[in-house]
């Protein structure tokens, strides 16, 4: 479990004396809930996990894996698979859920989109997922460093499927647009949690904007796959998922994914419930019914998790939609 105080010294020597989440340090530790059995994984530490890491660190790249603590890591670097945190590792939002360090980010690294397509190129992805923090201190929105990404492992490896994993470029005029040019092959943006619990587990976004973003993205370019994905066991109704299923496909999103919301301290908010297998494979069969090309709800269920085969299944899928 990550821990909120955690100096995390020497990762960032500007940093040695400031808090994680500095906003959640004054908050009192919430209770926390024995872990079922469906929950646990193996931890990491195979020689194709240090492979991955390594050519992570030399390039100097930030993952959200280890941001994020996402417990799917040893599978996924064993298989060399990583999922690329652009725009630095701070956030300007302070979401109730997130892992992801909180502040003032620094400037951007104009050269980083060439290092992750060098690390793309290295690692030997045939799919790769692009994600970021949230930064509101930009004109942009980050929308033009998502873009050069884009473009930069293009130029690199072509035949490699790009998935991005956005911000809500709140109220950032053109933003949206100018990533969508840079046609990334599934554009993915999280709703995180149902409406009714945005005050208090994302207070900086807006879920109407959400759902408008995702289908502003289809009347862009209908060519691109959409995606988005939510937790469950913050406190949420079976009822509102189902809503939030509604809302999704009203705005033709393809793909969802439901998985456990795990909390990454007692400090942030807590897990209220641990949702069953069963349930979830019932939240799958109704999502599925409700015309998603493709569904993944299990308790372990990341937005990154598997994504280069269930993109190869979304195309599968939209083919036989087609009846091709």
């Amino acid at each position: 479990m990550a821990v909120v105080l955690d100096l995390l010294r020497g990762h960032d020597p500007r940093n040695e004396t400031k808090p994680r989440h500095p906003e959640k340090a004054a908050r009192p530790d919430a209770p926390v809930l024995r872990k079922p059995d469906w929950i646990r994984v193996k931890a990491p530490g195979s020689p194709k996990w240090a492979e991955t890491r390594a050519i992570v660190k030399e390039h100097k790249l930030v993952t959200v894996c280890e941001e994020a603590g996402c417990p799917n890591i040893g599978e996924c670097w064993e298989k060399k698979h990583a999922t690329f945190m652009i725009m630095g590792d701070t956030c300007t939002r302070a979401c109730a859920f997130c892992n992801v360090r909180t502040g003032m980010p620094g400037p951007l690294d104009e050269a980083e989109p060439d290092k992750v397509a060098d690390a793309v190129a290295k690692l030997g992805l045939s799919h790769v997922v692009i994600t970021s923090v949230d930064r509101d201190d930009l004109r942009d929105g980050g929308a033009e460093h998502f873009a050069r990404t884009i473009r930069a492992i293009r130029a690199r490896t072509p035949l490699t499927t790009i998935e991005i994993l956005t911000p809500d470029f709140l109220r950032k005029e053109g933003a949206l647009e100018r990533v969508v040019e840079a046609r990334p092959d599934v554009f993915n943006h999280n709703l995180e949690c149902v409406p009714s619990l945005y005050l208090t587990v994302r207070p900086g976004a807006r879920y109407f904007h959400s759902i408008r973003l995702l289908q502003r993205v289809k009347e862009l370019d209908p060519t691109i796959f959409t995606k988005s994905g939510i937790m469950v066991g913050l406190g949420e109704e079976r009822n509102e998922v189902l809503q939030l299923m509604d809302d999704l496909r009203s705005a033709d999103v393809d793909f969802l994914t439901v998985g456990q919301y795990l909390a990454p301290s007692r400090k942030h908010h807590p897990v209220v419930r641990f949702v069953t297998p069963d349930e979830f494979k019932s939240f799958a069969t109704i999502a599925t019914t409700k015309g998603f090309l493709l569904v993944s709800s299990t308790p372990l269920t990341r937005s990154s998790h598997h994504a280069g085969e269930d993109f190869a299944r979304l195309k599968e899928a939209r083919l036989a939609k087609l009846g091709r």
